[in-house]
């Protein structure tokens, strides 16, 4: 039992309530607000209510829940990451260990030589798994278990490591060396391995510029690979390009909503479709959208974003169509 001068000691250290849903914390200003967030994670795991493969709160959903900056959210799931409590598993996003803490250490003296190749994929693996927002020198070191400043020995910095990880990206959409016959089949292939690179790594669409295009090696093959499509057409080279950008620029728009789905429905648990089924989102409407209102209510109605796009991409061409082969 403590003490009344323990007790009052107590109170006057406590500057406020720390709130998370279901979770009332007593904090002080002794700790660092990351270290709170992560203490108050880890004891949800301590506690079971946290298993292994369960995941753990996202960034996003600590700055909701704890009140704190994203750089302090970032900070306390790399502290946990690093203690061996998380990890991130590609697809899902991070969650509670399998193995203990002490034992995730001593696979880490185990593990590969540093290079370049393991650092690009541990930052594509953030990237696909939590957004290109939390993808940092800071956070792959951590992943990797090493410190900070080895990395720049492989990767001279955030840019190149950006330029690295769009390159690696670019690399499994190999294009066939024998392109099917027609300039229309080769450009539809093009846009579908395009649309299917964007869908495996939903950052990449909007890192990717347009004005300023990225000097990746294996973007510059695909790029290749689209404008010999064209060849025995009677399109100029600056023709040529243009319906190459119209083509990107469809696939990599309609693709720029992937990652902030992703993270809407890692912060709410439902999809695009469940929150029109909502009613919009719980929205009132106007009186004066009947239209739409019919639409929102219609029960079979999906919003399927790969049948969008091929919608898109049939229309794009059959008016492309009109243009290549009517000269």
């Amino acid at each position: 039992m403590r003490s009344e001068q323990g007790q009052s000691l107590l109170v006057h250290r406590v500057r406020r309530q720390w709130r998370c849903p279901g979770v009332l914390v007593l904090v002080t200003d002794t700790e660092p607000p990351y270290r709170r967030v992560a203490a108050d994670i880890r004891r949800r795991v301590e506690a079971g209510e946290l298993a292994p493969g369960d995941l753990v709160p996202s960034a996003r959903q600590i700055t909701q829940r704890w009140g704190v900056a994203i750089a302090t959210a970032t900070k306390a799931l790399a502290l946990l990451r690093q203690e061996g409590l998380t990890t991130v598993r590609p697809g899902i996003g991070t969650v509670v260990a399998s193995t203990r803490p002490g034992a995730r250490r001593r696979e880490r003296r185990d593990t590969p030589e540093l290079s370049r190749d393991r650092i690009v994929a541990t930052a594509i693996a953030i990237a696909d798994t939590e957004g290109f927002a939390e993808v940092s020198m800071r956070r792959v070191a951590t992943e990797l278990g090493v410190a900070t400043m080895s990395l720049y020995r492989h990767v001279p910095s955030k840019d190149e490591l950006t330029l690295f990880m769009i390159d690696a990206a670019f690399g499994p959409a190999v294009l066939p060396a024998t392109p099917p016959p027609g300039w229309r089949a080769r450009l539809e292939l093009a846009g579908r391995v395009l649309w299917r690179l964007f869908r495996r790594h939903p950052w990449l669409a909007p890192t990717l510029s347009l004005t300023r295009p990225q000097p990746a090696m294996n973007g510059l093959r695909f790029t290749e690979w689209v404008l010999a499509s064209f060849d025995g057409t009677r399109l100029s080279m600056t023709d040529r390009l243009h319906v190459h950008l119209l083509m990107f620029s469809y696939v990599r728009g309609l693709a720029t909503t992937l990652e902030a789905e992703a993270e809407a429905e890692r912060d709410t648990g439902i999809t695009g479709n469940e929150w029109m089924d909502r009613g919009f989102g719980g929205a009132e409407l106007p009186p004066d959208v009947p239209v739409f209102r019919h639409l929102v209510e219609i029960d079979d109605f999906d919003l399927d974003l790969d049948h969008l796009f091929g919608f898109g991409l049939d229309r794009l061409l059959d008016g492309l169509a009109t243009y290549i082969d009517g000269r």
